[in-house]
């Protein structure tokens, strides 16, 4: 990622998915949108951010086996009503590819911690409008930054508008480029693109 100035945005994911992305365990991220989303359906705000890991809705019978203890480490961090939310993790996405079949969805399988129940309620939510597939190159930021928790953040929301001016530590890509690229082609030519 070229040194340019971090966007001020984040994008809410699990806990524990920011958690897989940020040990290299997958590189991709389903959305369809939030409840409340004020677009009605998931729109790629930015091309770079950082992942906010929300923890309220976070489900373990919809993590395969091996991650879910992973959602139970991520527990350990939250607690109702925190006054600051650590930031850890950015983000650039490479591909936003749109998915509207099982079929499709299906074949991505064993490229993420999701079992196949949760993978189908995303594309079956809102059946007219695509399964957003985001491939990400992700970093580690070399010290956490803590975000002070704004009352606008909370609600089922993809995106959130980071209202506090942040420094910007050192970070490190979680995958070589080489790694990156050929994990990445791995899915597209999976998918036929």
């Amino acid at each position: 990622m070229d040194e340019q100035k971090r966007q001020m945005i984040a994008l809410k994911e699990w806990a524990v998915s920011v958690k897989a992305l940020r040990e290299g365990k997958q590189i991709l991220v389903l959305r369809k949108g939030g409840i409340i989303e004020e677009t009605r359906d998931f729109q790629l705000l930015s091309h770079s951010f950082y992942l906010m890991p929300a923890y309220e809705h976070q489900r373990k019978e919809l993590l395969k086996h091996p991650y879910q203890d992973g959602m139970d480490e991520t527990l350990e961090e939250w607690s109702p009503g925190m006054e600051r939310v650590k930031l850890d993790t950015y983000a650039e996405v490479t591909d936003d590819i749109e998915i509207m079949d099982q079929e499709t969805l299906d074949k991505l399988r064993d490229f993420h911690i999701w079992t196949d129940t949760f993978a189908e309620e995303r594309l079956k939510w809102k059946r007219k409008k695509p399964l957003h597939l985001l491939l990400m190159k992700i970093y580690k930021l070399d010290e956490p930054v803590y975000a002070p928790m704004r009352e606008v953040y909370n609600g089922c929301k993809s995106w959130v508008r980071l209202e506090d001016s942040l420094p910007e530590p050192a970070m490190k890509p979680v995958l070589t480029a080489d790694m990156y690229a050929e994990e990445r082609e791995r899915i597209r030519t999976l998918i036929d693109l």
